[in-house]
């Protein structure tokens, strides 16, 4: 009786497996930088001279991004790492919109040998919801 509910049942099984799976990833998926929220970068900037790296495309960081950010979209990073090595010794704060992209940003960097990464959380997004200023096409908002 059970294997003849499975055999009739196999799609809505298996539908069930991979959403109880995907609900489940994020807690298993391990960010690769420490994840900072607004205030806690804001600190890190003013008391230990953290740079900060906007991992976003170009389009996106001429929005809107945060006051003295790199921009070094997220597909170049390998290729433009060169452009990092002089912070290599001081944190890092990546960013993208929402902090998915600047995590796995950090995943590289670490690869590269820097170990001062810190993820954005909630990326500009978090940042802008939590009233900080932005500077868009070169006005400061």
């Amino acid at each position: 009786m059970p294997m003849e509910f499975i055999n009739q049942n196999i799609l809505l099984i298996s539908l069930v497996v991979v959403s109880g799976a995907s609900l489940l990833w994020p807690l298993f998926a391990r960010p690769s930088g420490n994840s900072v929220s607004p205030g806690e970068a804001t600190q890190l900037i003013n008391r230990e001279d953290a740079h900060i790296v906007d991992v976003r495309e170009a389009e996106e960081f001429a929005g809107g991004h945060l006051p003295d950010a790199i921009n070094i979209p997220a597909g170049k990073l390998g290729e433009r790492v060169g452009e990092l090595e002089k912070f290599k010794s001081k944190p890092l704060i990546l960013c993208c919109a929402s902090g998915m992209r600047s995590n796995k940003a950090c995943s590289e960097l670490k690869k590269q040998g820097f170990d001062q990464l810190y993820n954005l959380a909630g990326g500009v997004d978090a940042w802008v919801g939590a009233g900080y200023p932005i500077k868009k096409a070169g006005k400061k908002k």
